[in-house]
């Protein structure tokens, strides 16, 4: 793959490889968000040739007709493709393209296609999200702790708008804005590779990001910034199943319980990270895998590599229309029919196994939304060297919130032939949704243990 380099990016790279702590940007280059630079650190302007457009301030028109709660429609349902990209002129557009994206076109070059659509930057979020983002641009910092570089001084926006080095980077997406407190229901299903279907999960989602806690600030932040509490409603073997997580920025202090109806008992997880199954998938996803990445991030070293024009999948709320699940699954991958892709600009961030580490896929390559900061693909290789992984998400535009959001995300196995997805609204009659505070006993084994069932 050919990556385009801007002179930002490699002279930001050049300086990853000497400096393993970083300072807080300059209050000049600061000065560039919201005028040059969007409120999230995107180039505000379009590409020369028009067909990446400049951002203007997101999609924040919400429907008259929805309900809080309720289904969304798909805002842009009037749009054709532009083109097609299939195995035949793949050649031609092979260059944004992914790796991964490249291998499934090798292997079903007869069914897998990619219909490119008019570019729409959606992205979007609260004023106070932004003016926290510039606050962040020149308080925040990455300092050594137990579990390797994490972000100091941060809070309530994108941490590093103004990213100096791959691991500012995947923390800009660890903490990307998708809400606050939202409650969701959903389910995962697990295609095998002959094509079987299986539904893993379903149940509901209660989460809640305290990293943006509105009233809150740097000074009295705890380092939570992620928590779900997911109870199990389906399938009847796993009915009653709950898994309760807290993701802390220092990973060392994130937590994780779970509880499995036949025992009445809540459980601690001893090893709730990295490329260890996580229960809410039943097992199907490692825990860094959950939306393209999730996590501890000190088992990789990582790289900044620069920014690139790339085919993606955007502003997917197609998907989240569809009548029932099964009208969004072909065979071995995705239906193409419903999946919306776009030319957008990413960051490429590599990640190499740190000194001493162990991990089954010990490289990684991510595709990081200049907009939002959200990793839209991923591709993961082996110790042999082989592409094992190639991982997605599907990010929806929710203007009542606003922003873009990463609804469902999967991966496809290029090893056994299998894939997986995600968080699957199709057929239910709600979505992902904003909804009040949360009490903090929530998010605690006492609560887990009072909604037990056998």
């Amino acid at each position: 793959m050919t990556i385009q380099f801007t002179l930002k990016a490699l002279c930001l790279t050049l300086l990853a490889a000497t400096a393993p702590m970083t300072l807080a940007a300059s209050a000049e280059q600061a000065a560039a968000l919201g005028k040059t630079l969007t409120p999230f650190g995107a180039e505000k302007a379009g590409n020369a040739d028009g067909s990446i457009p400049a951002w203007d301030g997101g999609y924040t028109k919400v429907d008259p007709g929805y309900v809080p709660g309720g289904k969304r429609g798909d805002p842009f349902a009037a749009d054709k493709p532009l083109y097609s990209i299939t195995a035949q002129n793949l050649a031609k557009y092979a260059d944004k393209l992914s790796d991964g994206t490249k291998e499934l076109f090798k292997r079903f070059p007869d069914t897998y296609r990619i219909d490119v659509y008019p570019t729409r930057r959606t992205a979007a979020a609260p004023q106070w999200v932004y003016g926290n983002t510039l606050k962040n641009a020149t308080r925040a910092k990455l300092v050594d702790s137990s579990a390797g570089l994490i972000p100091d001084g941060a809070y309530g926006g994108i941490p590093f708008p103004i990213p100096q080095n791959g691991t500012e980077a995947i923390w800009n997406h660890l903490l990307n804005w998708r809400g606050t407190s939202v409650a969701a229901h959903f389910r995962h299903y697990l295609m095998t590779a002959d094509g079987n279907q299986v539904m893993t999960s379903d149940g509901l989602l209660t989460q809640e990001m305290p990293y943006y806690f509105e009233e809150g600030g740097p000074e009295n932040y705890s380092g939570d910034y992620w928590q779900v509490h997911f109870v199990n409603s389906g399938p009847a073997i796993r009915a009653g199943e709950q898994i309760l997580g807290r993701e802390n920025i220092n990973g060392e202090k994130s937590q994780a319980h779970v509880y499995l109806a036949g025992q009445r008992r809540v459980r601690t997880l001893p090893n709730a990270c990295c490329d260890t199954p996580t229960p809410s998938t039943a097992g199907v996803m490692s825990f860094d895998e959950l939306f393209v990445w999730q996590g501890r991030t000190d088992r990789f070293d990582w790289k900044l590599v620069g920014k690139q024009e790339m085919y993606v999948p955007y502003n997917t709320n197609k998907v989240q229309t569809a009548a029932q699940p099964q009208d969004l699954f072909a065979k071995h991958h995705l239906n193409p029919d419903y999946v919306r892709w776009e030319l957008h600009r990413v960051w490429v961030v590599e990640s190499t196994l740190a000194a001493g580490k162990r991990h089954q896929l010990p490289k990684g390559r991510y595709y990081l939304d200049e907009d939002t900061w959200q990793a839209l693909l991923g591709d993961r290789w082996d110790a042999s060297g082989q592409l094992a992984k190639t991982l997605w998400s599907l990010p929806s535009v929710l203007p009542d919130l606003p922003g873009l959001v990463q609804l469902s995300a999967g991966f496809y196995d290029l090893t056994s032939g299998a894939w997986f997805i995600q968080n699957v609204y199709a057929g239910l009659p709600d979505q992902y949704h904003a909804v009040d505070r949360y009490k903090a006993s929530e998010f605690s084994p006492a609560a887990m243990a009072g909604r037990g069932v056998r």
